[in-house]
């Protein structure tokens, strides 16, 4: 699978523990920054990742920052980009299931990196469920995204 990494400086460390995780399970990581620990704004990063999502080049984005709770935010005002916080394994589970989501957010000073690993690979080995129930409800967040951004 081809994916996006973003992180802030908040962010780095575990988003560089994540990409040698992913890579070596097979995966393509693309690296949209950071580069070091220096302060950024992490929305400079959590845009280029959903960027590459949303223009086909990536499959899928993984965010971080220190809580996970500013790269999410700035990941959801990106048409097409249906991105979740998730802390724990059932949370990443239910938003593929469920929300089909594209784009992963995590806290990298709420989860550790065992945890984060555990969280990544149950997201990226859950399909979307396909159920009427949820398309209908995911279609209805389009409607939303096509109203108001």
């Amino acid at each position: 699978m081809r994916i996006a990494l973003g992180s802030d400086h908040g962010g780095f460390r575990l988003k560089e523990f994540l990409k040698r995780h992913l890579e070596e399970q097979g995966h393509e990581c693309t690296d949209c920054g950071t580069y070091d620990e220096s302060s950024v704004d992490y929305p400079d990063f959590a845009l280029k990742a959903c960027l590459m999502v949303r223009d086909g080049a990536c499959d899928r984005a993984i965010l971080i920052c220190s809580t996970g709770i500013g790269v999410s935010m700035a990941a959801n005002k990106v048409r097409g980009i249906r991105c979740a916080l998730c802390h724990d394994l059932l949370s990443a589970h239910l938003t593929r299931d469920h929300n089909d989501t594209n784009a992963l957010a995590l806290g990298a000073f709420i989860v550790g990196e065992k945890l984060a690993a555990a969280i990544v690979d149950e997201w990226l080995k859950t399909p979307f469920s396909n159920d009427e129930r949820h398309k209908r409800r995911i279609g209805k967040v389009h409607e939303i995204e096509d109203r108001y951004l």
